[in-house]
């Protein structure tokens, strides 16, 4: 989909749009923005490289950049959306592959006559401050879950019993948990520090006729994300954690059933011992002639599995 901002009047024919947002774009509205930027525009495969020469470029005063971009999905979806930038005097040219609520909240001021912007990089600092908005209400997020797993997994009592086995599919799914909460946290710090190398090298090339409020709105958000990248690396720190709490209280619960097995094999020993001596057909046991021979040996058995079980009680062992 091709956009242009402000939109044009209509019945004009040559459009002078400050913004040209490109979502998902077709051959035919590729070419049809380039024509407009009168600069080629990266593919998507250009947009998805990781080298830094590839990212950030500079060309007869156009800045291409590009940068991954975490967003809201659905399982099953891609796991990070890259999203270009393609920034002259005259204009911006932005190119994505995904829906950014960011991008929308941007073209929804603008089209409601909010916003008028003036150039190019002022749509690129509005930008790139939604951006961060998102990102930090996105870092809350997280954070909300984080702490209820830590609560679930720190301040709940322990289920014995027969709610032990509805326990460790609890604390399965939780891990579960922690492992995507970990996972998205990573995807955030990739974009975060994409958008820095962004903001650096437009205010190293970008801003020689930029106005004062927009270099100060830059350096602002170097800083805000500066600050985010620090909470990130918190809940990455507290991520980390619960995810060794949980592998822990996983480790403690098979160490009880162990335990309980352990329990179980050494009290079965004596009466497996008892049983085995009075099992064997010879003629001299003298037990065999006795009238209540048969609970004589009932009563041993009973007594050394009984008997064990209540040593291992008085020693702690369950």
């Amino acid at each position: 989909m091709l956009s242009l901002y402000p939109q044009p009047l209509e019945g004009a024919q040559d459009p002078h749009p400050v913004w040209i947002d490109l979502c998902n774009p077709t051959p035919s509205e590729i070419d049809q923005a380039e024509a407009l930027a009168g600069a080629p525009l990266p593919s998507r495969n250009a947009l998805s490289e990781i080298e830094m020469s590839s990212r950030l470029r500079r060309k007869d005063g156009v800045l291409t950049m590009s940068t991954p971009t975490a967003m809201h999905r659905s399982p099953g979806d891609p796991t990070v959306a890259p999203v270009g930038f393609v920034l002259s005097r005259e204009r911006l040219v932005t190119i994505r592959y995904a829906d950014l609520p960011a991008f929308d909240a941007v073209a929804g001021r603008i089209v409601g006559g909010e916003r008028e912007p003036g150039s190019g990089l002022e749509v690129l600092t509005e930008l790139c401050e939604e951006i961060v908005d998102h990102i930090a209400d996105g870092l809350e997020h997280l954070a909300e879950e984080l702490s209820g797993l830590s609560i679930a997994a720190f301040h709940t009592d322990d289920s014995r019993g027969r709610h032990a086995s509805r326990s460790n599919r609890v604390m399965r799914i939780q891990l579960r948990q922690v492992g995507r909460l970990g996972e998205r946290l990573s995807e955030v710090r990739d974009g975060m520090l994409g958008l820095t190398r962004v903001l650096s090298f437009t205010e190293q090339f970008g801003i020689e006729n930029a106005d004062e409020a927009i270099k100060s709105r830059l350096t602002s958000l170097r800083q805000d994300l500066a600050s985010l990248s620090d909470y990130d690396e918190h809940l990455t720190s507290k991520v980390q954690f619960v995810l060794d709490a949980l592998v822990g209280l996983i480790g403690i619960v098979q160490n009880d059933i162990f335990k309980v097995l352990t329990i179980v094999s050494i009290a079965g020993i004596p009466p497996t011992l008892v049983a085995g001596i009075y099992g064997m057909n010879f003629k001299n046991i003298p037990e065999y002639n006795w009238s209540f021979g048969y609970q004589y040996g009932l009563a041993i058995i009973v007594l050394s599995t009984v008997l064990p079980l209540i040593w291992f009680k008085v020693k702690g062992w369950f």
